[in-house]
């Protein structure tokens, strides 16, 4: 059976990963199989996942050795739960602190590793879905319109092939008055018939 040629490599296992078994995180390809946490290995989705430095984790195990310690290395938290603070703040301290960017779904702060910014816009992983269907989206399989998000299959089902394009239909009912309104000035007045041709009344009286 062909392959297509694909030479995409997951990320994980540095194997083939053809099309029909990939997942995609932030453009890095990987084996479904193989899209699971770097730490405890259990299977993630696109909606829970978050990445460091190329490795996954699931969201428990991310706030559990990142965001708590603000610290990118991978060891486990000290029994204790104390931890002595770092004079140079790390990259995940930095993330996480003083961000003013909010969701434009669910309004709440997003932070940057877990953010995808669309046309201006930020939106948790977790909240970037059709809002329809409610299956996930990425930067390539959405649609949008009045600042709703679709996938592509619902918008195409609910507007283009419905043509209910309720931000258009004001204006495009406004230009028909318009129209008609010009249509009607332009319409000549019967009782106001210019006289026969001249040479109509000559051919009748010979």
């Amino acid at each position: 059976m062909a392959q297509y040629g694909t030479t995409q490599k997951c990320k994980a296992c540095d194997k083939t990963v053809h099309f029909v078994e990939m997942m995609s995180a932030d453009g890095v390809p990987y084996h479904k199989t193989c899209f699971k946490c770097s730490h405890c290995s259990g299977r993630l989705a696109m909606s829970n996942y978050s990445a460091v430095d190329g490795n996954l984790y699931c969201k428990p195990h991310f706030e559990q050795l990142f965001k708590e310690t603000g610290s990118f290395t991978s060891k486990k938290l000290p029994s204790s739960g104390k931890h002595e603070l770092n004079k140079n703040p790390s990259k995940v301290s930095a993330f996480f602190s003083g961000t003013q960017d909010k969701c434009a779904v669910c309004k709440k702060t997003v932070y940057p590793l877990e953010k995808v910014t669309m046309e201006g816009e930020f939106y948790h992983k977790s909240c970037f879905k059709c809002a329809h269907g409610g299956c996930f989206l990425n930067t390539s399989s959405y649609a949008a319109l009045d600042g709703i998000l679709y996938c592509k299959p619902h918008f195409a089902q609910l507007f283009k092939e419905k043509g209910s394009y309720s931000h258009l239909t004001k204006t495009t009912s406004a230009r028909k008055k318009s129209s008609e309104a010009l249509d009607l000035d332009l319409t000549p007045d019967k009782s106001q018939q210019p006289p026969k041709p001249i040479l109509d009344e000559l051919t009748q009286e010979m």
